[in-house]
């Protein structure tokens, strides 16, 4: 009972995650496109060199440190949102959150491998990775199904009979 209660959530934090995985599995490319664009491919090299150099856990630090900055760009946003400045505030936060998931992808393809040499973050690795699998599996099935509704094809009599349900229910509601 609880489990098919709780289903729901699982799913929308699945979505979640998987959002979160498609933006920085697409935004590490526009990046690293950027920093071809701009000198940052020596300073990719640069950090790279001085990564080389640091400890594991100083490399956490590196990691960590560029997405705090972001934080006040995020506080603006709300405080656009509690202002009824609905679009500014959309695109604020959308920013921002575009701005950190780029920033911490471009950090993180550097300090990886320092990174993994530290094995509790190996092991959160490596649960992310399968949680990233685990949320793709459950959420896979549903998006195969909003598909098959899309094309027009795959319209079960359940999908007809609930369409009739509601039909029925607004002409009855006039």
């Amino acid at each position: 009972m609880l489990r098919r209660l709780l289903q729901p959530l699982w799913i929308v934090l699945a979505i979640i995650f998987l959002i979160e995985a498609w933006l920085w599995d697409h935004l590490e490319p526009v990046v690293a496109s950027v920093v071809a664009m701009i000198p940052l491919r020596t300073f990719k090299q640069w950090l790279a060199d001085r990564v080389d150099t640091l400890t594991p856990a100083m490399t956490l630090i590196v990691f960590i440190v560029p997405v705090l900055p972001l934080f006040p760009l995020k506080l603006v946003g709300f405080w656009l949102l509690t202002h009824e400045y609905w679009l500014s505030a959309a695109l604020t936060i959308i920013f921002a959150k575009f701005l950190g998931v780029g920033v911490a992808a471009f950090v993180f393809d550097v300090t990886r491998p320092k990174l993994l040499e530290m094995q509790w973050f190996e092991r959160l690795y490596d649960f992310v990775i399968e949680l990233r699998a685990k949320a793709a599996a459950l959420v896979d099935p549903i998006k195969l199904r909003i598909k098959e509704g899309l094309s027009g094809a795959g319209w079960s009599s359940r999908m007809l009979r609930l369409i009739q349900r509601f039909r029925k229910s607004v002409h009855e509601a006039r």
